[in-house]
């Protein structure tokens, strides 16, 4: 009999680190998930804080490794985007391994807020403010400075930028502030360049026409942003070399600039199956910014990098039961979940994007080719093989035992993207949310951060009560 076990152990390398199986149920970092589900029921959303600080330790240790074996001359500061996930506990578990942060809001200066008076950082902490900014998040970045944040740091993302802190900025005050260069898109994009940051052939006259001759302001960072992340692609390669050079080039008319900010994080594992080899690739990185630098003739420069699904993504899942299966004609099964892809996972049906996806229990039975349906009236609301790494496998369903699925490194964007606590389609619920860490001595901790979205809540945001 092929079995499910059978089918996961003989396509991939399996168990692995991560995942392993005891009596037919999937185990998560070694937390049986049944457990969970039993003790919370589903629909549910986990959060499992530990692998947070991993991912930075991992990160910090190959750029380390990386630095040292070329004998790189400049150092790294790791920063968290807090847009991955905005939540307490998803930022304050990164800033316990000695981050930075990286902004895109001025709703974000309120958490720099809360943060500082929190004592979670201080007025050295490296504030790096992106995007292109509205009255309000310049006038809290100028606040931020005037106040002696010595390292908030804005990321001019236009021409007129400057003009707000050259009017407010006080005459004691000594601010850094770096550029962002419009990189080029992907060639399947629609357009060629992105609608975020300057021109490259504006980067020196902004710098020379508006900051060399201020007293208040230095030009320390370049920065750009690659929508793909980093990877090993002729279109990753071709755009850091173009931005390295442009650094060279400013910095031989710019002596205070010495950082460069390599925006786009690592990616993340979407199969069980190891998909990418990050030691090389952080290597690559180091290699081509020091060859290019010492051809031009410049110092290295110390490297920033702003990493939020890598800090968070893997440390998510999102669980649910299969209510029951459909034939709907001779070849297509639906297996239909207690809940919603569009509500829950707008990536997968946004973006595509893939995600691991496991059973969690029924491990011992046959398996079947499946499609998997949400909740909502939308013909969009699915996962098969179309937004799958590969064809849709579970066990068959028990007429006795319920079946569970999960999907795993669920953890960023999911609920920045589709509203947390507010109104989803079809009038969906938000699912319980639940976060699991360790102690001292490793035991497991699980405590629920947000019960299921309930219907008076509802009704109170549609004006009904």
């Amino acid at each position: 009999m092929d079995t499910y076990h059978d089918l996961i152990s003989q396509t991939f390398d399996f168990p692995s680190q991560e995942f392993t199986v005891e009596g037919n149920e999937l185990r998560f970092h070694g937390i049986p998930l049944m457990d969970l589900i039993r003790k919370h029921g589903t629909p549910l959303r986990l959060t499992y804080l530990p692998k947070i600080s991993e991912n930075i330790q991992r990160a910090k240790q190959w750029f380390r490794q990386g630095i040292e074996k070329i004998d790189y001359q400049g150092s790294y500061t790791y920063c968290y985007c807090t847009k991955a996930s905005h939540f307490a506990f998803v930022v304050e578990e990164a800033l316990k391994n000695d981050v930075h942060i990286e902004t895109s809001s001025g709703y974000d200066m309120h958490i720099v807020r809360a943060l500082y008076g929190k004592g979670r950082i201080n007025k050295q902490t490296y504030i790096i403010a992106n995007g292109f900014k509205r009255e309000r998040y310049k006038r809290y970045l100028t606040e931020f400075m005037n106040d002696g944040f010595v390292n908030c740091m804005p990321i001019l993302d236009n021409l007129s930028e400057i003009e707000y802190y050259k009017e407010h900025v006080h005459a004691d005050t000594r601010a850094n502030l770096g550029i962002r260069l419009a990189s080029d898109e992907e060639p399947r994009f629609q357009f060629y360049t992105s609608r975020l940051g300057v021109r490259y052939a504006d980067a020196i006259p902004l710098y020379e026409e508006q900051i060399k001759n201020d007293p208040r302001f230095e030009l320390t960072m370049l920065h750009y942003f690659i929508n793909t992340g980093i990877k090993d692609t002729s279109y990753y390669w071709s755009e850091l070399r173009r931005f390295v050079h442009k650094y060279c080039e400013l910095r031989k008319v710019c002596p205070t600039l010495h950082t460069i900010d390599i925006g786009g994080g690592l990616p993340i594992q979407t199969s069980i199956q190891p998909e990418y080899d990050y030691p090389y690739m952080i290597e690559e990185v180091l290699r081509t910014i020091q060859r290019i630098c010492r051809e031009e003739g410049v110092p290295e420069p110390h490297i920033f990098t702003e990493f939020g699904i890598f800090t968070v993504g893997e440390s998510g899942a999102h669980i649910y039961n299969i209510l029951d299966e459909k034939l709907q004609n001779d070849k297509e099964l639906w297996y239909m979940i207690d809940g919603s892809f569009i509500t829950n996972l707008p990536d997968t049906w946004a973006l595509n994007q893939r995600f691991i996806m496991l059973a969690l229990n029924g491990w011992e039975r046959n398996y079947k080719k499946i499609q998997l349906g949400g909740l909502t009236c939308d013909s969009q609301d699915y996962y098969n093989a179309e937004k799958h790494i590969y064809q849709v496998f579970l066990p068959e369903r028990g007429q006795e035992k319920p079946l569970y699925v999960g999907f795993f490194h669920t953890g960023a964007y999911q609920e920045q993207l589709s509203g947390y606590g507010g109104i989803k389609h079809c009038l969906i619920p938000a699912p319980k949310h639940v976060i699991l860490d360790r102690d001292a001595d490793g035991s497991v901790r699980d405590w629920e951060f947000a019960p299921e979205q309930d219907p008076e809540s509802m009704m109170r945001i549609l004006g009904y009560a």
